[in-house]
């Protein structure tokens, strides 16, 4: 869909129904909480690069000169290096994010309409969607930027847009990254509370994972996730000429 459908769309729907969403969220859990956990473990092991180049010019010290690592007052050399890697490492991270919890609404979508199809998880990055993505990445940094510099209030406001971002990536290819923001500011400003609500509350389920050592949080994690698939399904709807969706109709 292009973004004056999408925008029309947004227009047109209802309020969301907040126990309606919680009960299918917890439904479409059970059925996607392993390809829930593989994402994350996924995050981890795209993210160890990432950390490993950021210490790598402590490394390369540590090798070269042992005693300034020892020392109090780390060298000036290393301050600029590490405020130079430090961008790189926040648009990495982001784009990570953001494309495999792409993966996963697709595959949600999959689980909940009963689409046969492959569980790719690296969908989201072939080379179609890396220029988006990567734009995608830096304004989620500009305006989580701006939103701290606002005393945290802004920040605080765009948890539930930022929360929206991945789904439009998964089901509207037609959209620029801009467009994406838009759209999520759009669907998050009409129903701003009742999502905000619907992220809190399966936020809190998600942490009952804690309770299990700790590492029944990898399992649960995932469920915070969902209830923003279910906000697109019901706030925008997947397109009609869908080659996905051709045969499924998504009105409510």
């Amino acid at each position: 869909m292009n973004f004056e459908t999408v925008s029309q769309k947004i227009d047109a729907r209802k309020t969301l129904d907040f126990g309606g969403i919680i009960n299918s969220s917890i439904a479409l859990f059970k059925e996607v909480w392993l390809q829930g956990f593989i994402v994350v473990l996924l995050n981890f092991l795209c993210f160890i690069p990432l950390i490993v180049l950021f210490y790598i010019p402590l490394i390369i010290m540590g090798v070269t000169d042992p005693e300034l690592v020892k020392s109090e007052d780390p060298p000036a050399i290393l301050i600029i290096a590490s405020a130079l890697l430090m961008p790189l490492l926040m648009v990495g991270a982001m784009y990570v994010a953001l494309t495999l919890t792409a993966g996963f609404y697709r595959i949600c979508k999959h689980k909940d309409l009963k689409i046969v199809g492959t569980e790719s998880y690296f969908y989201f990055f072939n080379t179609a969607y890396r220029g988006k993505i990567l734009k995608l990445s830096f304004y989620s940094i500009g305006l989580s930027i701006v939103g701290l510099l606002a005393c945290g209030i802004g920040l605080f406001y765009f948890i539930v847009p930022f929360a929206l971002f991945p789904v439009f990536l998964a089901f509207d290819k037609e959209l620029t990254a801009l467009e994406i923001v838009k759209s999520s500011f759009a669907l998050g400003n009409k129903h701003w509370f009742v999502i905000f609500g619907l992220l809190f509350v399966m936020g809190l389920l998600a942490e009952l994972g804690v309770f299990l050592c700790f590492v029944g949080l990898l399992f649960t994690a995932m469920l915070s996730k969902i209830p923003a698939y279910y906000v697109y399904k019901k706030g925008v709807g997947f397109p009609a000429d869908s080659d996905e969706t051709s045969n499924i109709t998504t009105d409510f």
